[in-house]
């Protein structure tokens, strides 16, 4: 088939693998354009962007594609179907209608749970037992296009960072085989009943809040990590905490309970397994208690 992949982060680099060694005809790669990043502020290209060069595909990078002349471009690829994974840029109706089959998505969630910006943190945080990757037949409306296949997979103790990964090669593999049987393929419409809404993360989520549950603070802990990273104050120093068990305890909510940093939550409590201070490495908490010590009834803000 005559394929144009659109997709910008490394969520999306697996589909654009998976499709490339499935021996379609890849016409263009659109992403992101190059952002500044880094304490340089250089202009940095995006995963797909580093991926498509290296497989030797022409890679495009509009700011937007509202404007006739990009819809005209893109119209005049003639491709068959467009594969998108992340691409983080609204396709408007001209370009959903331009490939003769359409645009075909890989959404990180089993739809119509969990549509919208963050379907894997909102997933870790409610607590789901079971995620996956959704294709989906994009329409106008925000990840509410009938489906075409689906995969599974248990969330567990994953972190945010570890389900991404898993579910970006998933979601590759089960790109590459839907465009396979796609013509066998009956899309089916969500049912709108069940549909919830991924918001996007917002820098106040991270905060710690200790007055919550115990299971409730460990899964948003995993939920943020990598990224932003849930953090509290200790002496007016910020510390992220990637990973976390609970622990056994009570007490003041956000007291330490002892010289481990068990800290007490409003039910339960929570002891960090890594941490990460400002500026430096993430480290395991006996490497980090080692320079600072936190003796118990410490008073965590």
């Amino acid at each position: 088939m005559r394929i144009i992949f659109m997709g910008t982060p490394d969520f999306a680099v697996p589909t654009l693998n998976a499709v490339y060694e499935a021996g379609h005809d890849i016409a263009a790669v659109y992403t992101q354009p190059p952002r500044p990043a880094g304490r340089g502020k250089k202009l940095q290209r995006s995963a797909v962007h580093h991926r498509a060069e290296a497989l030797g595909l022409e890679v495009r990078h509009p700011v937007s594609l509202k404007k006739p002349e990009a819809q005209q471009e893109f119209a005049a690829l003639e491709a068959d179907v467009a594969v998108v994974a992340a691409y983080g840029l609204i396709l408007p109706r001209a370009v959903l209608d331009a490939p003769k089959q359409g645009c075909l998505n890989v959404h990180a969630s089993i739809l119509p749970r969990w549509r919208g910006a963050a379907p894997i943190h909102r997933a870790i945080m409610a607590g789901d037992a079971v995620t996956g990757v959704t294709i989906m037949q994009m329409e106008a409306g925000l990840d509410t296009g009938p489906m075409l296949a689906t995969i599974r997979t248990p969330i567990e103790d994953k972190t945010t960072g570890e389900l991404t990964a898993e579910l970006a090669e998933l979601g590759g593999r089960l790109m590459a085989e839907t465009l396979r049987q796609l013509p066998n393929h009956i899309p089916v419409a969500q049912d709108e009943s069940e549909a919830t809404h991924a918001a996007k993360i917002d820098k106040a989520e991270a905060r710690i809040d200790w007055t919550g549950h115990a299971a409730v603070i460990e899964r948003t802990i995993r939920a943020l990590a990598p990224f932003p990273g849930a953090w509290f104050e200790l002496n007016g120093e910020r510390i992220k905490v990637l990973k976390a068990n609970i622990a056994e305890g009570s007490g003041n909510a956000g007291e330490t309970l002892d010289d481990r940093l068990t800290i007490a939550c409003a039910t339960g409590a929570v002891r960090p397994v890594m941490v990460q201070r400002a500026g430096k490495p993430a480290m395991a908490l006996d490497s980090f208690l080692r320079g600072t010590k936190v003796p118990r009834g410490t008073r965590l803000a």
